[in-house]
């Protein structure tokens, strides 16, 4: 985004959010999406760093993993909070921003396994379901004033170490790189993807098998 002209305003729970928006010309702040008051506190440096808001980018981890019905409920609670809470209070924070500037876009990173469901992926993967129910949501409402949001539903991403079953059970037979997905997110984001909205893009090298 940085490279397309985007001037930038990151906030993670690590200092590392700090020195990395500084290396991309914005602004960082050192902060956890679970927490409201941390969420309005990075919108709050958009507007006085900036003076306006034009799209919204929502990237968590993934919750915990194990047997199904042996994660506790508060890891449960945890993925509730890491996954949807964070989206529905970051939409509350920036929908007036978008209204009062005529439109806005959002695009939440989701998960290939969201609506095909994967074991090794056990609370991530209902709440992402969610998280497009939200979406879906949210964008028929705001639709005629503008404010559009869409999930990206990467696969497996080079950001993490590559396995060769995994590999195997790609059609591409391979990771998606970090900039294709990047790319995916940019191009929802801008006004060549005015048309569209309240959707779940794969971008999985063909993993899902869904129609």
């Amino acid at each position: 985004l940085a490279s397309v002209g985007y001037r930038i305003v990151l906030m993670a729970r690590s200092e590392g959010v700090l020195e990395l928006a500084k290396k991309l010309g914005g602004v960082g702040l050192q902060g956890d999406v679970t927490k409201a008051q941390d969420i309005q506190a990075l919108v709050t440096l958009a507007l006085d760093t900036y003076g306006r808001i034009d799209a919204v980018i929502n990237n968590t981890g993934g919750p915990a993993k194990g047997k199904l019905l042996e994660i506790p409920d508060e890891s449960w609670d945890e993925g509730l909070d890491l996954v949807l809470k964070c989206v529905i209070r970051m939409s509350r924070a920036v929908r007036p921003v978008f209204e009062r500037q005529g439109g806005g876009a959002y695009v939440n990173i989701s998960t290939f396994a969201a609506f095909e469901p994967d074991a090794r992926f056990p609370v991530s993967a209902p709440m992402r379901a969610a998280l497009g129910s939200f979406t879906k949501l949210f964008a028929n409402q705001y639709a005629t004033q503008n404010i559009r949001m869409n999930c990206v539903l990467p696969g497996f991403v080079d950001s993490k170490p590559e396995r060769e079953e995994i590999i195997q059970s790609i059609p591409m037979k391979r990771y998606a790189k970090m900039e294709e997905i990047a790319k995916t997110c940019a191009f929802l984001l801008s006004d060549d993807a005015a048309y569209i909205t309240g959707q779940n893009i794969k971008v999985d090298g063909g993993l899902t098998s869904g129609i």
